[in-house]
């Protein structure tokens, strides 16, 4: 079973959608996969998600309400198959964070989604509420992807 970890930078709007978005694509895909996120800052380690993330994820049938934000720790890059940060600066930051043991393959979220690889996930942190829409619509094509990736075709592997 795949094992992945989303990262940004706090842990309470792009990485828990990210995480989200997954968890239902599989669900819905009918594949088993282990799905966790993480920041790489600490400040709001224990708190929930952004309210205006918890609202875009539940426009969308998903309840994110209980998840809370922790940080990145290097255990993680062992006990994850795949850890995915949202943008370029988390990933840098995760790539100095490995452990020399570390597993766990690094990528770009949208490097999952055909002709946006390289890219970053929208920051809606400054913005208003429509940012997050923009960030579900690209966390959830990358959710596609991930699940494509690990051969769900609608049916269990």
């Amino acid at each position: 079973m795949p094992s992945i970890l989303f990262v940004c930078l706090g842990n309470i709007c792009r990485s828990p959608l990210a995480e989200a978005a997954l968890r239902e694509e599989a669900r819905r895909r009918g594949v088993d996969v282990v799905v966790d996120s993480a920041g790489t800052g600490d400040w709001h380690a224990g708190e929930p998600p952004d309210e205006r993330a918890i609202a875009v994820a539940a426009r969308h049938g998903v309840d994110i309400g209980a998840l809370r934000a922790r940080q990145v720790t290097r255990a993680d890059f062992t006990r994850f198959d795949h850890i995915v940060a949202l943008d370029h600066e988390n990933l840098k930051n995760l790539r100095r964070l490995a452990p020399a043991n570390a597993t766990a393959e690094l990528s770009l979220l949208l490097d999952h989604v055909p002709g946006r690889e390289g890219q970053a996930v929208t920051d809606p942190w400054f913005g208003d509420a429509s940012g997050f829409d923009v960030t579900w619509a690209e966390v959830t094509a990358a959710a596609r992807g991930l699940v494509e990736r690990f051969g769900g075709r609608g049916s269990r592997d």
